[in-house]
Formats: C-alpha cells, structure tokens, sequence
C-alpha cells in the first residue's frame, strides 16, 4: 500500500480488526455490477474508536496504489456529502481509471455507518457509470442493527 492512512481507511471499512464480521454480496436484478455490505460487530467502545480512526485516516487519504486480480492500480478517493444514517456515516468513491479497453473507470462507492457496536459498510460497483447503494435498504439495515443492540 503506498499510503498508510489509505490503508488504516481500507482494513477499517472492511472490518478487519472487528470481533466479529459477515460479507454479503447483492446481485441487483437488470445490473450486471453488484452491491456488497459487511458488518463488522466490535466490543464496547471500540466501534467508536475505529469510526473515530477511519474518519482521520479517510480526511488523509486521497489516491493509493495497490494490486488486485487485474494486476496493479492507483485509486483516487473523493469524498462524498455525508449521509444522515446512524450514528456516524461517511460517503465515499474509489475511482480507478480502467485503460482505453474498458471505455471508463472503475466506480466503486462505500457508505460507512457507525450504529452502536457495529460498522456497517455498503458498497456499490460500476465502470464507465456511477451508481449508489440504495439509501432506503441502508436506512433499513441500519434501523434493524440498531434494534438488535438495544434488547
């Protein structure tokens, strides 16, 4: 990882130090780009602190390069308004240019949601478009972690 706060951004958004996480992936119908949300469960008190981390480490972090299953890349990151979802949430887009053969750029956007002990991030995928994980399903997730805590 070029960046140190880009990567403190990434392990975070992906739940990496959290006790507990669960990947899920969403196939949306007439969209050959999916959706993704993981939902990273941490000890009390510690979710805050990683959401606190990921902020700073995100206000850091504007391109890295890296390596994925198309070989090497450079990523830009632009923030995005944040949302009203949660306890805390951010929004965000990695951008990565694709080459002449794609006819555009990779698109991916993250909302991170902090509700309670857990850290909700919902991605959403596209090349040569832009698109967004669905603002009602997050608000939905989020309603139901945030009921799950409260029993």
């Amino acid at each position: 990882m070029s960046e140190p706060a880009c990567q403190t951004m990434i392990d975070i958004r992906s739940g990496r130090s959290a006790s507990a996480r669960i990947f899920q992936t969403f196939n949306w119908k007439g969209d050959i780009w999916g959706g993704e949300s993981t939902l990273a469960s941490y000890e009390d008190g510690k979710a805050e602190q990683s959401f606190a981390e990921f902020k700073q480490a995100l206000a850091s972090c504007r391109s890295f390069e890296g390596e994925g299953y198309g070989g090497k890349f450079k990523a830009t990151v632009a923030i995005e308004s944040q949302p009203q979802v949660g306890d805390e949430a951010v929004s965000f887009r990695e951008i990565i240019p694709m080459g002449p053969e794609y006819r555009g750029d990779r698109d991916e956007q993250f909302v991170v949601v902090r509700a309670g002990n857990t850290i909700a991030t919902f991605t959403m995928l596209n090349v040569a478009g832009s698109s967004s994980f669905p603002a009602e399903l997050i608000s939905r997730q989020v309603d139901r972690l945030r009921n799950a805590q409260r029993r």
